[in-house]
């Protein structure tokens, strides 16, 4: 979760809204991204995407049923929806997201039985930090 605070803090230096991930195999980051909609003008470049789609270029694969996403803020349906088809090993987040979360919040994307695949997840791995990160950047912005 530390790499995920650092990609975290380099996308509000960019003027993103601070959001990390990172994708470890057998303990190795094989990929980490930040948000990048702003830079991009891309509403799909979120850090999780960024970093599924990064990782699967490592792995050479799209199958990630060895990875583990880490990222600093409950995923969004989108980013939740990725988890799922890339058949996720796990997922783990830091802050809670009451607004947009859909593993756990608004939504269990993650554990919905219905979806041909289910990722075990944790929340609140560092929670306070990864909210705080947030709450600065809004902050600043008001």
């Amino acid at each position: 979760m530390g790499v995920a605070l650092e990609q975290a803090h380099l996308a509000a230096s960019l003027g993103e809204v601070p959001v990390g991930a990172v994708v470890v195999v057998s303990g190795e980051v094989v990929a980490a991204a930040h948000n990048l909609r702003e830079s991009t003008a891309d509403p799909s470049a979120h850090a999780e995407v960024l970093a599924l789609r990064a990782a699967g270029q490592v792995l050479g694969t799209w199958r990630l049923s060895e990875a583990t996403l880490y990222v600093t803020l409950e995923p969004c349906a989108m980013c939740a929806g990725a988890c799922v088809s890339a058949r996720l090993g796990r997922l783990v987040y830091g802050a809670v997201d009451p607004k947009a979360g859909a593993v756990g919040s608004l939504y269990n994307l993650a554990a919905d039985p219905r979806l041909n695949h289910e990722v075990p997840w944790v929340a609140g791995v560092r929670g306070p930090e990864c909210a705080e990160v947030l709450e600065a950047f809004f902050a600043q912005r008001r």
